[in-house]
């Protein structure tokens, strides 16, 4: 099996963790990470025994490298990863997949002119539960879809600095609604509130959507609940779905009622694994840089639906 050469930018939490999927896949070679913080760093670069950078353009002029996956800050994305496009490296890069929309766009036509891959990092589609809703959807076992609800909730996590917890959780169930729905939303209302001291964005939101069919869409983030939570359910003319994203388990009920058995894996690795493979056989990633500007775009429209209180038309570009 070739191996691709690979590097990581930022490795912080979700940086770590691309490091160590790399390091475990049989195709991959890492060969390079980088963070500016340099305690970070070292201890990376050690345990997974490669090469460390503060500067991540000494990665990027690594010619033996191919791929990279940029896990810095959000506000960061645009500038790390046009100049990894620049120089002709295939980009994973963590979801959001930019800070604006127009930096999303100019993002996605620089790696189309240059001939490269660009990948956003939405997760939640690799996780087993997730496909196996897709799948039973397709299969029409609750029926037609009429709404979904998802709860996405936990304590504050320090770490996050530059978003809101509607670009950093909301986003998730947007783009899981439309990939099982594989449709767009139409519209979008949306309330937010600020109620911790350290937290300089938003810490809850409640979400409510309506698809292009009619499906209708609610989701309640937030960073103020004492424990973890995340939950999908999926209400169907004839049944229900019901999903929990972190114990990787379905529950069906109603008319077609069934004992869904899933064969747990870890999400980040299927993705990781899904776009190198995208690499390695000229394909388009599974989840594109189209994808992520349509997530983005839909997590934008919510934000402004709560600033202008009033709901939000999304054009469908």
């Amino acid at each position: 099996m070739n191996k691709i050469n690979v590097g990581v930018i930022g490795v912080g939490a979700m940086g770590y963790n691309h490091a160590r999927v790399y390091s475990r896949l049989d195709n991959a070679n890492l060969m390079a990470v980088s963070d500016l913080m340099k305690g970070t760093l070292s201890k990376v670069s050690k345990k997974y025994d490669t090469i460390g950078y503060v500067d991540y353009e000494n990665i990027l002029e690594m010619p033996e490298i191919e791929v990279v996956s940029v896990c810095v800050p959000t506000t960061h994305h645009y500038n790390v990863v046009m100049a990894a496009i620049d120089q002709g490296k295939h980009v994973l890069v963590e979801k959001p997949i930019a800070f604006t929309l127009n930096e999303a766009k100019e993002m996605v036509k620089a790696a189309k002119k240059k001939g490269v891959k660009l990948g956003t990092g939405h997760v939640e589609r690799f996780n087993p539960a997730v496909q196996k809703a897709k799948e039973l959807i397709e299969n029409d076992v609750i029926g037609d879809v009429v709404s979904a609800s998802a709860k996405r909730v936990g304590p504050f996590p320090p770490r996050i600095k530059d978003v809101g917890v509607t670009i950093d959780l909301a986003i998730h169930d947007l783009d899981v609604m439309y990939y099982l729905f594989d449709e767009p939303v139409a519209e979008v209302y949306a309330t937010m509130g600020s109620i911790l001291e350290k937290c300089e964005f938003e810490d809850h939101a409640e979400i409510m959507t309506k698809f292009n069919s009619g499906i209708t869409g609610i989701l309640e983030v937030n960073w103020l609940t004492p424990y973890k939570r995340r939950e999908l359910e999926i209400t169907g003319t004839d049944g229900i779905i019901s999903i929990d994203y972190i114990d990787q388990s379905i529950d069906v009920y109603g008319k077609f009622a069934q004992d869904v058995q899933i064969q747990h894996a870890e999400p980040l690795q299927e993705e990781i694994k899904s776009f190198l493979n995208s690499v390695s056989n000229d394909e388009t990633p599974q989840i594109t840089g189209e994808d992520g500007i349509y997530a983005l775009r839909t997590v934008l429209a919510a934000m402004k639906s709560s600033r202008e209180h009033k709901p939000i038309k999304l054009n469908g570009e």
